[in-house]
């Protein structure tokens, strides 16, 4: 009698259930590879930590629910708001926020989430318009260039902030640098252990910080936490003036966010497509659903600016798991979701996080907010926009110049053009950029040059 072999499992698409075991062990593995970005957007623009697992794990759920169960992506907090949240934290909350000690701000926390909220209508909008006139009318109004160099100001001016975080001890922030960096590129291909550097090197950093006296509070503080224990959810101060200016601010993010989460789709399609073929299954071609992973996103947003989380994106972290996996089944990312709700209720975890030093923070966030603006770089690369434009030129420049240099070199980031009730102490760095750089580039869609016999340079050909 034939023996039955099990036939292989070469993959799970978006569909398909795993056993019950499967699902918890990857549902497990992609918590763990959100969870270092994650909880360090918190630390940095001192958020509530367990607000911030349980409001991804849910914002993860009614975003694949919104899209129906068909675009398997996970939702973490996303480091491009970071620096539009720490000008609303000094501006709005600042004894709390430059203080070293505290570790949670729910003054300024409150203020941001409207902020928050108003990103999830701007991106359910845009959504709802790409559904209806397509993407390629909204890449006339944000192209490359002006999302791309958005991107750069955002990672390059929290240079400051960063280095502040080292200067807690320089040596403790440049020793997790360039463990951070090796385990980053030295693990690549190495499975699981590849998609984790940062938490790795945060491991790497606290330990190292113990014989620096760095940690000495650190058991009292982890004793005294309780096992389980309700998160510091907080509700939007709809009421506060303060908070109007905010939604402007952090809305326009979205001009970064929007780009990269559309790339996040169009890479989980091919990954899909190809599990689908190997399969004999017919293809998935989540690509086309570009206006509804739009409206997730925004779904994401609503609920965590709802609870007192950070602001979020789909996780490109997570996105190569599935990848090396082959694992893209919606009911994992479900079982994900519940698993990062249950650890926001686990205080020991919270008060581990919260006893990591500055400068071991410091030192992965020189690391990190650098990716963010090389990444913007990537996305001028990749889309080929030809820099020999001097439009290109021109808008890319003073986009970079406004917000790099404002940032840095004006009073609290802010330039002095008051707005009441939108900006009444001035407009953020960023936001000025993005705003100029979208107003130029308009000029150049209604008055292009070739109205004027202005021939356009050619490209560099690869």
């Amino acid at each position: 009698m034939a023996v039955e072999t099990k036939k292989a499992i070469l993959g799970y698409m978006p569909d398909d259930t795993p056993d019950i075991g499967s699902m918890i062990s990857l549902g497990f593995q992609q918590v763990l590879t959100m969870f270092p970005a994650t909880v360090l957007v918190a630390i940095l623009t001192k958020f509530d930590v367990g607000v911030t697992l349980l409001a991804s794990g849910l914002g993860t759920i009614i975003a694949l629910l919104v899209t129906k169960r068909r675009i398997p992506l996970y939702y973490g907090s996303s480091f491009s708001y970071i620096t539009v949240i720490i000008t609303v934290m000094s501006l709005y909350a600042p004894e709390c926020f430059k203080d070293p000690k505290m570790v949670y701000c729910p003054a300024g926390v409150r203020i941001a989430q409207v902020g928050i909220i108003g990103t999830a209508i701007v991106e359910i909008l845009v959504g709802l318009l790409i559904q209806r006139v397509g993407k390629a009318a909204l890449d006339k109004v944000l192209p490359p260039i002006v999302t791309g160099s958005v991107a750069i100001v955002i990672g390059i001016a929290l240079a400051g902030a960063a280095l502040g975080m080292a200067s807690a001890n320089w040596l403790v922030a440049f020793i997790t640098l360039i463990i951070t960096i090796a385990f980053s590129v030295y693990l690549q291909g190495k499975g699981l252990l590849g998609m984790l550097p940062i938490l790795l090197g945060a491991i790497a950093g606290y330990i190292i910080a113990v014989p620096f006296g760095l940690l000495k509070d650190a058991p009292a503080v982890i004793g005294a936490a309780p096992w389980l224990r309700i998160p510091n959810i907080t509700f939007p101060a709809f009421t506060d003036p303060r908070a109007w200016a905010v939604v402007v601010s952090v809305a326009l993010i979205a001009v970064a966010t929007i780009p990269e989460s559309t790339a996040h789709l169009y890479q989980m399609s091919l990954y899909i497509d190809q599990l689908a073929k190997d399969l004999g299954r017919k293809p998935t071609s989540i690509k086309n659903l570009i206006g509804l992973n739009l409206v997730a996103d925004g779904a994401d947003d609503l609920i965590v600016g709802l609870l007192g989380g950070c602001a979020g994106t789909n996780y490109g972290e997570n996105n190569s798991l599935m990848a090396i996996t082959r694992c893209y089944s919606v009911p994992v990312l479900f079982a994900a979701g519940v698993i990062a709700i249950l650890l926001g209720f686990v205080g020991k975890l919270a008060a581990v996080v919260n006893t990591i030093p500055v400068a071991v923070t410091g030192g992965l966030a020189i690391y990190l907010f650098g990716v963010i603006g090389k990444q913007g770089v990537a996305l001028i690369q990749s889309e080929r926009v030809n820099l020999f434009d001097p439009k290109n030129l021109a808008i890319g420049a003073t986009i970079l110049v406004l917000g790099i240099g404002g940032a840095m070199g004006l009073k609290d980031g802010l330039y002095p053009f008051p707005i009441p009730v939108l900006f009444p102490n001035g407009i953020p760095a960023i936001v000025f950029s993005a705003i100029v750089g979208i107003l130029i580039n308009l000029i150049f869609v209604f008055l292009p040059p070739a109205r004027f016999g202005v021939k356009e340079r050619s490209n560099i050909e690869f």
